[in-house]
C-alpha cells in the first residue's frame, strides 16, 4: 500500500492545488454551520418582461449543501440574501432561532463582509473594539459585530473549528483595497481565537473577474455551476487545513460531547 495516494501532504501545497470530489477529509464534520449573505444561499437573480429584478434564496444550491452533498455531513444555513454582521446579530439569528443550542455544530463557516464592506455605512473598526471577556461589550463596528458572532457561538459549542472566509478578488482595484483590509482583519481575529482558520479565497481562488463571470454568473449573483465549483473548492480547502493541522483534528469526534481525551494537547 502506498499511503501517499490516499494521504498526501506536500509542504508546498497551497489551499486549492488540489481539488476533492468526494469531500474530503472535510467529511469528518457531521455538522457545519454556515453563517453568510447571498452567496451562502444559493441566491439567483431574475429579470422579468418589465425589468424587475428579483433575488431568490434557493438554498438547495447553496454551496454549503453542495458540500453537505459531498463530504456526507450536515449543514446548516444560517444565511440570506443581504446578510451584514450586524443583522444577524441584531435580529436575524434571534428571529430565526440560530443560537439554540440544538443546532450547535462542530464546524462553522462565517462568510460575510461584502454587505458590510460595499452597501452598509457601518464603521470598519479594529482589534480594540472586541472585548474578550465579554462580546456584550463590542463596539457595534463591523470588527465589534464580526468577532461576537465568533464569540456567541464559541459559548454554545466551546471546541468547534471555525472558518473565516476571505472575499475573492476581482478586476476593481478600490474593491479590492477594502477587501484586503477584511482579510487582514480575518488573519488577526484567527490569531485572538483559538480552533479558528482561514479560507483564504482572496489569495488562493481564481479572481471573481468578467473571464469568470461568464461561466458561472447569472447577472450578479452565481448560477447553479458557480455554487457547486465554490462547493468543491470549500471542501478542498477544508480537506487541505486537516491534512496539513492533523493534531488541531484528532479529537473532533467528541465536539458536542461531554468527552476529550487528556493524554493530547488538543
Amino acid at each position: 500500500m502506498n499511503l501517499d495516494k490516499f494521504f498526501a501532504c506536500d509542504e508546498n501545497e497551497k489551499p486549492l492545488d488540489n481539488c476533492v470530489n468526494d469531500g474530503g477529509f472535510c467529511g469528518i464534520f457531521r455538522t457545519i454551520a454556515v453563517v453568510g449573505d447571498s452567496m451562502s444561499s444559493g441566491e439567483f437573480q431574475s429579470y422579468d418582461e418589465d425589468g424587475k429584478v428579483g433575488f431568490h434564496d434557493y438554498y438547495e444550491y447553496s454551496w454549503g449543501q453542495y458540500l453537505a452533498r459531498e463530504a456526507g455531513c450536515t449543514v446548516y444555513n444560517f444565511s440570506r440574501g443581504g446578510m451584514s454582521a450586524k443583522w444577524y446579530l441584531d435580529t436575524f439569528a434571534d428571529e430565526k432561532g440560530f443560537w439554540r443550542t440544538e443546532l450547535a455544530a462542530q464546524g462553522y463557516i462565517i462568510a460575510l463582509g461584502a454587505n458590510d464592506l460595499f452597501y452598509t455605512d457601518i464603521e470598519f473598526g479594529d482589534i480594540s473594539d472586541i472585548d474578550l471577556e465579554n462580546c456584550e461589550n463590542n463596539k457595534e463596528t463591523f470588527v465589534g459585530c464580526y468577532a461576537k458572532i465568533i464569540q456567541k457561538y464559541k459559548k454554545i459549542q466551546p471546541k468547534a473549528k471555525f472558518f473565516l472566509v476571505t472575499l475573492p478578488s476581482d478586476q476593481r482595484a478600490n474593491r479590492n483595497e477594502k477587501k484586503r483590509e477584511h482579510r487582514d482583519l480575518l488573519y488577526k481575529l484567527a490569531e485572538i481565537f483559538d480552533n479558528t482558520y482561514i479560507i483564504d479565497l482572496f489569495e488562493y481562488a481564481v479572481p471573481f473577474d468578467d473571464d469568470f463571470k461568464k461561466k458561472f454568473f447569472l447577472d450578479g449573483h452565481m448560477n447553479a455551476v458557480g455554487y457547486q465549483l465554490v462547493g468543491k473548492m470549500f471542501a478542498s480547502y477544508i480537506d487541505y487545513i486537516i491534512r496539513h493541522n492533523m493534531d488541531d483534528f484528532r479529537q473532533i469526534g467528541f465536539i458536542g460531547t461531554p468527552y476529550y481525551n487528556t493524554k493530547y494537547e488538543k
